[in-house]
């Protein structure tokens, strides 16, 4: 009796352990299945990138022009932000006489003008026939523009090729014509003006400024070394100030590049290298290519001078700006961390789902953040190189665009 009461315990206990394994593992399979039936994502096209704000220095390779009769004013004769040509006459200082003297233009141009309608002057020749079409095609633009500055450089275009065909029609003309003899004498004038003036020209090829801040030597790719976190912050200038024309100077920029020059703590930035192409948001929003052209390591932060060859025209206004550093930008097959998995190979892999059915994936994780990763399929050289043989790579799965993978 009491080996049956012995033997019916020992059941019991066997049925139990039975019944709590199998409860247990029914929990663990349910809670594993439960979760890998909600915690599922899907792969998509994105973009990951890692960027930083900084304070740029404009760096320009600059010429400043200068003469010596300044004290009377000076006259542009290629615009601000305006390609001139070496040995093109970039502005001119006035004459003691200017004011005089282009009164008189003025009427004798005027005198011409009232010649040419009074007599019916009509010369069909080619150089006539191109300004006049010239003279035709800026009144169109006036009548399209809004812009103030526009439309006063449309003007001075307009006016100068009237004063154009009045020279020509005076020279056709025949030598004893009042024409001719009011062209004579506004060429004596036009010649006496130019005499008592100062011209100033280009000695090379480049954009004309009258932005002359004083800084032109200062920052100069010439002296990379003397930049400094501690120099540029004594500069004390303001991000997005214009720098006023100058009504004394001008200057020749090299429009093909241009540099930015920055101070910089952080660990992407001290991870930076000679040459790293890097792409820069100024504040119109366009993205600019750069690379990195210059470094020079401090205490606690790192100079790095960005070369740049766009938007140099834009920048001309100034000399200090607020910036965004696009490190690096990758774009491709998206997915979130929790779905790479590392596993006891040191190689990642993603579990992809489909037709119901479970597949482990080997994948290449090309940049990753704190949120999501962008990966991409090995190919087969790479395969290769990693030791696989040639029926592991012919049947090797793949991620595509849109396949639903497990987030663990």
């Amino acid at each position: 009796m009491g080996e049956d009461l012995k033997k019916r315990n020992i059941f019991k206990k066997f049925i139990t352990v039975i019944i709590v394994v199998v409860f247990i593992s029914t929990l663990l399979f349910g809670a594993q299945y439960f979760r890998k039936s909600i915690a599922k994502s899907y792969v998509k096209n994105g973009t990951l990138m890692y960027e930083e704000t900084a304070d740029g220095y404009i760096v320009r390779d600059e010429i400043v022009l200068e003469g010596q009769n300044f004290k009377n004013g000076m006259v542009q004769v290629v615009s601000d932000g305006k390609r001139a040509s070496k040995g093109e006459t970039v502005f001119r200082y006035l004459s003691a006489n200017e004011e005089g003297i282009s009164a008189e233009l003025a009427t004798l141009d005027m005198q011409i003008n009232n010649e040419i309608e009074k007599n019916n002057i009509n010369l069909y020749l080619s150089d006539i026939t191109s300004i006049e079409k010239q003279i035709e095609s800026t009144i169109d633009d006036m009548y399209n523009q809004n812009d103030l500055f526009a439309i006063s450089e449309n003007k001075n275009k307009l006016e100068s090729y009237m004063v154009k065909k009045a020279e020509i029609t005076g020279n056709e003309s025949p030598s004893d014509s009042v024409l001719r003899t009011l062209t004579t004498q506004r060429n004596v004038l036009e010649q006496r003006l130019i005499n008592e003036s100062e011209i100033v020209k280009s000695p090379v090829a480049g954009v004309a400024s009258y932005r002359v801040d004083g800084l032109e030597s200062i920052l100069s790719p010439n002296n990379f070394n003397n930049l400094s976190k501690k120099m540029l912050d004594e500069l004390e200038l303001k991000v997005g100030t214009i720098i006023p024309q100058n009504t004394e100077k001008g200057k020749i920029v090299n429009n093909f590049e241009s540099y930015i020059a920055t101070s910089l703590d952080s660990e992407t930035a001290f991870g930076a290298k000679l040459g790293d192409k890097v792409t820069l948001r100024i504040s119109n929003g366009d993205e600019i290519n750069s690379e990195v052209f210059f470094i020079k390591d401090e205490d606690n932060s790192r100079i790095i001078v960005f070369k740049i060859n766009q938007d140099i025209e834009k920048l001309l206004e100034y000399r200090k700006i607020t910036l965004d550093i696009i490190w690096w930008k990758y774009t491709g097959l998206k997915v979130s961390n929790q779905a790479i998995v590392m596993e006891d190979d040191d190689k990642t892999y993603v579990y992809r789902i489909r037709n119901g059915k479970e597949e482990k994936v080997l994948v290449k994780v090309l940049r990753q953040n704190d949120t999501y990763s962008i990966i991409e399929n090995y190919n087969d050289e790479e395969l290769k190189n990693m030791n696989f043989s040639e029926k592991e790579i012919e049947n090797r799965s793949k991620v595509f665009l849109y396949d639903e993978v497990i987030n663990f």
